[in-house]
């Protein structure tokens, strides 16, 4: 560097006999206008009042009647490509994130992480000058790099974003969130308030930026991407039982209302037909009138939940904008709300209290389901006690009018609510769109409306809104878009869509693809791939090239692999030291010590007392070792607490964890080298649990044990605990990990 290079003023010997200069600071034009930006989490189409709902949403049907609701808009159908599409404007495997960001497999579309060159909007708008804020769900980390030794740079505060206050993984309990993240740090919390929710928490923490943002005479971003109604669906007790009984008659009779509403209010032209149930084999959706009653009682309470979640939302969305126009601001703020894909199937047949476990039989193909447990639960559902999802039947409310679910390529995966507003500068009000829209035009359209200047990086492929905005009749520009996710793929030309709904492990091929005319079917009720093969094969060959030229390729062929493979730099896990002056251990990192493995747990202890000397998880599954009147080894094996006393404790205590096969896990516990006991057939966690990662000398949030919990908290330890030390052992035999090679060959035939 040379001295004073740059420098625009003069220096002379003296302040006094020199000419002051400051380096531009970019500054909006005047009335540059605010921007918030509300993402739900899997809600669907027909959630809304103001989309049919029963669900009463007045703040966001009035945030609709002062702006535009689109009837016609789509995302990707799954969380983290959205996220990536909606915060570049560049399609989401091209961003690198073609999947959640929880694998990283080695092919640049699955990154698991944005592009370094795929340019975010908080980089763009922070760079013309507004403040940029974002709260709740980010999901745009791989796993791997969420720990706090990080690294850090694809967290919010590295992507363009001054503040940050939320959680960087796919979902938390609501009740308890397991590691929640201010700006680049973790908070460090033992034990939420008693009544404590997460929609409302991030709320709080919103408004709040908006506050002090608001004294600044720089405008602001705020992206608040709310963790509902992602399950697990827990909501405060007042919101549930404020729809108690809403749900009772089913999930047929409320998608034929919803449906008959939209059809009153205009969202779909006369003649639009309600597709049936979801026949599809692995989807399908029995009639609420064949399911006995016990199940009628479980699954109407789940939506309740779900219901209350929604109603959490609308709170939300009424607490940002009356601090707005308290503030003065709503006038001249660019409000957008939607979606980030459909709702979730991942309840599937039979809901569940247990999240995690029924992941993990999702995942697994080892059936872990027990209606009957969650039949014992009812009153328990939607508090900090169960981790709930609802059958997938309420996922195909949900989307009403639509085909299919979160994941799938169908309508029902990716056509989702979208708002927008602008008081100031855009004079439409209650006004409806029916053109085609899709996630990569929001930042164009916002770049458009505030005049920014936007830099150079990957191609946004979206196109501005704002002529549809402004003309019903307008033609939007974006006129073709490429979907894929799991092996479902879709392509979309003007008046025409191809999609397929492939099924793992079954050959990818032209025979799969279905053919829709949208403006005459946009249910997709009559598949035309007969009738026009030549449009198959038109739109098939669209397909294949903008998936080469978006780094689509490869495709997952259901084989799994893509979970197995991992960067050299992911060395086998080696032995952990942790001591009581240690926070929480964070889930990723504590899961490679035991996940698909043997391991031990050694505490070593000087004086003795009470309290718990290692935790890991928590209500949805985990394990705890504690002292009250003896020794005790808890199992929270999803939900189903097993115990094994041992007696009195000593200086020296060993969890011996073998892993024989069959996703089951055997526990022996031994004390100053003396056997006390053990449990035998424990099931295997895996998948995302124990959700909570690894606490020496107390049971900090979510407890492994409700029962300790009610009596002592987070019970911290009172005598002398010098360290607790994990070894890894060998995997399972029948690990995912010894068979990288044979799933490989597995997943060849269908290349």
């Amino acid at each position: 560097m040379i001295a004073y290079e740059g420098f625009g003023g003069r220096v002379g010997r003296t302040f006094a006999g020199s000419e002051s200069w400051w380096p531009p600071r970019p500054t909006p034009g005047p009335g540059a206008p605010n921007i918030v930006i509300v993402l739900v989490d899997d809600v669907g189409f027909g959630d809304l009042g103001c989309y049919g709902s029963e669900i009463p949403t007045p703040h966001l049907d009035e945030l609709a009647g002062q702006g535009v609701q689109w009837t016609d808009f789509h995302v990707t159908p799954m969380c983290s490509p959205t996220r990536a599409a909606l915060l570049t404007g560049v399609d989401p495997h091209l961003a690198g994130v073609g999947h959640v960001a929880n694998s990283d497999p080695g092919f640049p579309g699955y990154a698991g992480e944005l592009a370094p060159d795929a340019v975010t909007m908080a980089e763009i708008f922070r760079a013309a000058g507004w403040q940029t804020m974002a709260v709740g769900k980010w999901h745009l980390t791989k796993d791997s790099d969420m720990s706090d030794a990080g690294p850090r740079h694809a967290w919010p505060l590295r992507r363009g974003f001054d503040r940050f206050y939320g959680f960087l993984e796919a979902f938390t309990d609501f009740h308890h969130p397991h590691r929640l993240i201010r700006d680049n740090s973790p908070v460090e919390v033992d034990r939420y308030p008693d009544g404590y929710h997460l929609t409302d928490d991030l709320t709080r923490e919103a408004v709040a930026m908006i506050r002090q943002a608001s004294g600044s005479q720089a405008p602001f971003l705020l992206y608040l991407a709310h963790g509902a109604a992602h399950a697990p669906l827990q909501a405060p007790p007042g919101d549930i039982s404020w729809h108690r009984g809403r749900y009772d008659k089913g999930w047929d009779v409320i998608r034929d209302r919803r449906f008959a509403r939209q059809l009153d209010l205009g969202l779909f032209p006369p003649g639009t037909r309600l597709p049936p149930r979801n026949p599809e084999p692995g989807d399908d959706v029995p009639a609420w009138n064949d399911l006995s009653p016990d199940r009628q009682r479980v699954f109407a309470r789940y939506m309740e939940v779900y219901a209350a979640m929604i109603t959490g939302i609308d709170r939300s969305v009424g607490a940002l904008r009356e601090t707005l126009s308290e503030l003065g601001e709503l006038d001249n703020t660019i409000f957008v709300f939607t979606s980030d894909n459909g709702a979730s199937r991942e309840g599937e047949e039979h809901g569940t209290t247990q999240y995690l476990r029924t992941l993990l039989s999702a995942n697994s193909r080892h059936d872990r389901e027990d209606p009957a447990a969650d039949l014992a639960r009812l009153d328990l559902i939607g508090g900090p006690r169960t981790l709930s999802h609802y059958p997938r039947g309420w996922a195909m409310a949900s989307n009403t009018p639509f085909r299919l679910y979160k994941r799938n390529t169908h309508a029902g995966g990716h056509a989702v609510p979208f708002l927008i507003s602008w008081p100031a500068g855009l004079p439409q009000r209650g006004e409806r769109r029916g053109q085609w829209a899709y996630v990569t035009d929001v930042l164009p359209t916002l770049i458009e409306l505030t005049g920014v200047d936007a830099p150079e990086g990957l191609p946004r492929k979206g196109a501005s809104l704002v002529r549809a905005v402004h003309d019903a009749q307008a033609v939007h520009d974006h006129q073709e878009q490429l979907a894929e996710l799991q092996g479902h793929r879709g392509y979309r030309r003007g008046d025409w869509e191809i999609v397929t709904r492939h099924a793992p492990l079954t050959p990818f091929g032209e025979h799969e693809w279905e053919l829709y005319h949208r403006p005459s079917d946009p249910t997709q009720l009559r598949d035309r791939a007969a009738e026009r093969p030549e449009k198959v094969r038109e739109l098939a060959a669209a397909w294949e090239e903008a998936a080469r030229a978006g780094q689509v390729y490869p495709l997952d062929e259901g084989s799994r692999l893509r979970y197995l493979l991992r960067p050299p730099w992911h060395r086998d896990a080696r032995p952990v030291r942790l001591t009581p002056h240690t926070h929480t251990l964070e889930r990723w990192q504590a899961l490679q010590l035991v996940q698909w493995r043997s391991f031990t747990v050694e505490a070593r202890v000087g004086a003795p007392g009470r309290g718990v000397l290692v935790a890991h998880g928590g209500q949805g599954g985990g394990y705890l070792l504690y002292v009250e009147d003896e020794l005790v080894f808890a199992y929270n094996g999803y939900g189903e607490l097993r115990l094994l006393r041992a007696g009195a404790p000593g200086a020296h205590i060993r969890l011996e964890v073998t892993a024989p096969g069959g996703w089951r896990w055997d526990a022996a516990v031994t004390v100053d080298g003396e056997p006390r006991g053990t449990l035998t057939g424990l099931p295997m966690f895996a998948a995302f649990c124990p959700m909570e990662g690894i606490d020496v000398g107390v049971d900090r949030r979510s407890p492994v044990s409700w029962d300790v919990y009610e009596r002592h908290g987070p019970f911290p330890f009172t005598g002398e605990l010098h360290e607790v030390v994990y070894t890894p052992g060998d995997f399972a035999p029948d690990a995912g990990a010894n068979f990288v090679e044979l799933v490989r060959e597995i997943g060849r035939k269908y290349e």
